[in-house]
């Protein structure tokens, strides 16, 4: 499944204007803080609209400016964990979980979600946090609990905007092992901000993608990137003197 992303969005003084593509395989990107990363996972969820541009995941175009296609973020298919996790304060973690199936192309009886989801949430860790509300779970259990939602929800393509961020590091270590294998398993398309260059080989991503000031400044297998950095940025990040 090839997919295609070329975008420009504004906020305030702020402008995104950026093209990224890829297939089956997880692409990373990474760049400064405020470089428009969170910005362009919001936009491919339909969570902010830009004003150009188009928006296609295999078949399917999400969004055409010139043909005046947006589709609604529940009708398409991504499973997005943004930093603030989503969660619904009033379900349990596992109904939160739970609830991916509810949303998803396959609908099932409530029994059988909750089973399910009492799985996931133990391969994620967080099997004795089923009945605990988001209110009392910490920044890392609330990470692993929203990424077990979008795991479930069967999406035709993740987002996932720093999802290891807020753990410790054995939580960390554990969790990014078990997404690396989900992804390599996974025959659909995964997008990944991170800001931590082990996250980049983990994850066995063969491309790269750094924006900066909300463009794409290089792209790339990994390797190439901390070969042959592009920018000071570059250079930092995969340590190269």
């Amino acid at each position: 499944m090839r997919w295609r992303v070329r975008i420009e969005a504004s906020a305030g003084d702020f402008r995104l204007d950026a093209e990224i593509e890829g297939d089956t395989a997880p692409v990373v990107v990474i760049g400064p803080n405020g470089s428009g990363k969170t910005t362009l996972l919001r936009v491919v969820a339909g969570a902010y609209r830009p004003h150009a541009g188009r928006i296609r995941i295999g078949d399917r175009v999400l969004f055409d400016s010139e043909r005046g296609i947006c589709i609604a973020p529940e009708e398409r298919r991504v499973g997005y964990v943004p930093q603030g996790y989503g969660l619904f304060p009033h379900l349990t973690a596992l109904d939160n979980v739970a609830f991916g199936m509810a949303a998803g192309p396959e609908r099932r009886s409530r029994p059988e979600r909750r089973r399910v989801a009492a799985e996931l949430l133990a391969e994620v860790g967080c099997a004795h946090l089923a009945q605990r509300y988001p209110a009392t779970l910490s920044g890392g259990e609330k990470q692993r609990v929203a990424l077990a939602r979008a795991l479930l929800s069967g999406p035709e393509m993740l987002l996932l905007d720093e999802p290891l961020a807020a753990m410790d590091v054995a939580a960390r270590r554990g969790l990014r092992a078990y997404l690396a294998r989900h992804l390599a398993q996974r025959t659909r398309p995964a997008i990944v901000v991170t800001h931590d260059p082990r996250d980049v080989y983990a994850l066995g991503s063969p491309a790269v993608c750094v924006l900066e000031e909300g463009r794409v400044v290089q792209s790339g297998p990994r390797e190439h990137l901390a070969a042959q950095p592009a920018t000071d940025f570059v250079a930092e990040f995969f340590a190269v003197d």
